[in-house]
């Protein structure tokens, strides 16, 4: 475990307050993020972080290095040697176990007050800045089927309940069109294959436009979220796709005057819950 500590110590040595949103005061002495921004970045105790730079924890789990890997804002090698040095074999470059590009989470912290979200091509919501938690809620402690929003949205009337009715079919179809989009560039793989097996299983909704065979890439688009403490959001959606199609940025951007008040409302309230059952409105 001596190795893993003087990794973690080194790469948190190596990182700037300013590049993970922490202001870099005059009177700071650390080079790099002290061991309690760490762990407020990666959501675990102080003492945690300093028995595993001491090496003297026990194994952490995958869990924990991925959000590690996200405090530290890790690239894809570092992350990988991050779960060989702690006894793990690394996430795979495919499948519903990866984590956000570490150029994404970046991209999320400069974004500041601007939503933002790292999705996979299934719909996974990989990280969030603390903007888009405010608009949409946390997606990223789901597990199973239902962290994939097409599967929410399919078998799920809550998540349904948070867009407005006159926009849902449309919403349905343009979910269903991108997940064959991916279901075509992934074939034969069989976590996408299992996932339309239970689709098509679960809904009758999902059959019926399944089977229309609609295929479309989706790069810009407008949403209108239901806010459960603000109303109405009318968002415009930009998707940022990497070279290998498997991830996405998501950034939402207020399209009149009524919604940027009302997300300025929010900043304000901080991040509420949402009634329970929910997580939030469709983000794709």
């Amino acid at each position: 475990m001596f190795q893993l500590a003087d990794f973690l110590r080194r790469r948190r040595e190596a990182i700037r307050p300013a590049e993970v949103g922490i202001a870099d005061g005059p009177r700071r002495r650390t080079t790099g993020l002290r061991r309690e921004e760490v762990a407020m970045l990666a959501g675990m105790s102080v003492d945690y972080v300093v028995r595993l730079e001491q090496g003297r924890s026990s194994q952490p789990s995958t869990q924990l290095l991925g959000a590690l890997t996200r405090a530290l804002r890790l690239s894809d090698d570092e992350r990988d040697h991050l779960f060989h040095l702690a006894g793990h074999r690394p996430p795979p470059a495919d499948g519903v176990a990866r984590l956000a590009r570490a150029g994404l989470i970046r991209m999320l912290d400069l974004l500041g007050d601007t939503p933002a979200l790292v999705l996979s091509d299934l719909g996974e919501v990989l990280a969030q800045n603390r903007a888009a938690l405010l608009v949409t809620g946390d997606h990223t402690g789901l597990s199973g089927d239902r962290r994939y929003v097409v599967y929410r949205w399919f078998t799920d009337p809550a998540a349904r309940a948070l867009c407005p009715p006159e926009e849902q079919e449309y919403y349905a179809r343009r979910l269903v069109a991108d997940l064959r989009v991916a279901a075509g560039r992934r074939s034969g793989d069989s976590t996408v294959a299992g996932l339309v097996d239970r689709l098509q299983a679960a809904s009758a909704d999902f059959r019926r436009l399944w089977a229309e065979h609609e295929v479309a890439v989706r790069r810009a688009d407008r949403k209108t979220f239901l806010h459960p403490e603000v109303g109405r959001l009318l968002m415009d959606c930009e998707t940022l796709v990497t070279p290998d199609q498997g991830q996405q940025l998501l950034v939402l951007t207020p399209t009149d005057a009524e919604t940027r008040e009302r997300l300025d409302l929010l900043r304000v309230l901080g991040i509420q819950e949402f009634p329970t059952g929910q997580t939030g409105p469709p983000v794709r």
